[in-house]
């Protein structure tokens, strides 16, 4: 008899910054991972974004999640180190959320499990969404790297001819999924120049 093995769990977040479909997609592709179980935290900011860009409201959102989150519950599970996570991903990342982590605020659900990933040394990836950057920016970009988290802008790729907006985001979608080497099929992979 072989030991079942446990589901890899991995935190999503979805702030108020534009690029909620980046959020979306994310928990689009970890729904066909089986070995995948999702925690999925919005907040009020991202609701209105996802209405906004997307036409979807937070239930829509909610049921592509295996668990949700209220980010006023900063005594839920993932608001502890003790809960076992492959890490979390920030899609997309505002700059008050960036803010906040940068300098330690938990003051939501969101920032605390961020806090957390950071100080168990697990995999925080922030998909920050401002242009231009001013140098509280920069800064607080820096900080974050300099705690161990990855700053990824959802800056589209070009290499692979794109013929649509979706295959954009699905490019840096698989990239973000690459960096918690999870399989997908999102984009194809750079076989050196033809």
């Amino acid at each position: 008899m072989t030991a079942a093995v446990a589901p890899r769990k991995l935190i999503v977040a979805i702030t108020g910054a534009t690029g909620v479909i980046y959020g979306v997609r994310l928990l689009q592709a970890l729904r066909a991972l089986p070995e995948v179980h999702s925690h999925l935290l919005i907040s009020e900011a991202g609701v209105l974004n996802l209405h906004q860009e997307l036409d979807l409201n937070r239930k829509d959102v909610e049921a592509l999640a295996d668990v949700v989150h209220n980010v006023r519950d900063v005594g839920a599970s993932i608001a502890s180190g003790s809960f076992q996570s492959d890490g979390m991903i920030v899609a997309p990342c505002s700059m008050k959320t960036l803010a906040a982590v940068a300098n330690g605020l938990s003051d939501n659900l969101i920032t605390r499990a961020a806090d957390v990933v950071l100080k168990e040394r697990r995999r925080l990836v922030l998909m920050v969404r401002e242009t231009p950057f001013n140098l509280a920016h920069l800064r607080n970009m820096t900080a974050v790297t300099e705690m161990g988290g990855i700053i990824f802008p959802p800056l589209p790729g070009f290499y692979h001819q794109p013929q649509s907006i979706q295959e954009m985001v699905d490019h840096t979608v698989g990239r973000v999924l690459d960096l918690f080497a999870l399989p997908h099929q999102l984009t194809p992979r750079w076989n050196g120049l033809k």
